[in-house]
């Protein structure tokens, strides 16, 4: 059963723990996101935690940043960079990358059929890298109407999710969408200039995204 209602944000704990339990419908996915929320797993105890931690990760356009070397590589970029062909396999990738500060993956299969589901309903979407037609980046996220946000992303090869991420906002630019939810400033997103804000100042931009078509 779809979950109804969350508790309030701000009664969230320091690390951003909002909730335990619960499912992954896409209606309970689309309130979360609408609200500020998003799941992630953090042990096989907890297998479905939701988070809104505060302050939030974001990557806006105007603050992009891409270095001297990365420039030189987009000059003589190898990758062919395309959209939604391949979300399935961009989320499954995501799920095998190994990540020093976590000892499992938080993207579980039921994290991985929630959001195929999401992406078949055009709640979610993906961009992928490919060299000589072989997947070797990309990212995947959540989009609803105005909203996009960044999940997780992969590389086999230098620089491939990074491509990705630089393609994902470029596209964005051109439908005047000016920045993407990050979640966390991970190192990758700080080299590319994501900035944390106040939680209360990104839920006031959430809302201005989501009602805009």
């Amino acid at each position: 059963m779809a979950i109804l209602e969350f508790p309030p944000i701000d009664s969230a704990d320091e690390h951003g723990l909002l909730a335990l339990g619960g499912d992954l419908e896409t209606d309970s996915l689309l309130l979360a996101y609408s609200q500020g929320i998003f799941p992630w797993p953090i042990s096989d105890e907890y297998s479905l935690a939701w988070f809104s931690p505060d302050p939030r990760g974001i990557l806006f356009f105007d603050k992009l940043h891409l270095s001297k070397s990365f420039r030189k590589f987009l000059k003589k970029n190898p990758y062919d960079v395309r959209f939604n062909t391949n979300f399935a396999a961009v989320i499954k990738h995501c799920a095998e990358v190994k990540r020093q500060d976590q000892p499992s993956t938080w993207i579980t299969q039921e994290i991985i059929d929630a959001y195929i589901k999401l992406q078949e309903l055009g709640f979610a979407y993906s961009i992928e890298t490919y060299l000589d037609d072989r997947l070797v980046g990309g990212v995947y996220g959540v989009c609803i109407n105005r909203f996009y946000s960044g999940e997780s992303m992969f590389h086999l090869e230098d620089n491939a999710s990074k491509v990705a991420l630089v393609s994902l906002m470029y596209l964005l630019k051109q439908r005047d969408i000016g920045w993407i939810d990050t979640q966390m400033v991970t190192p990758v997103v700080q080299s590319l200039g994501g900035v944390d804000i106040p939680r209360e100042t990104y839920l006031k931009i959430l809302q201005v995204s989501l009602k805009s078509q």
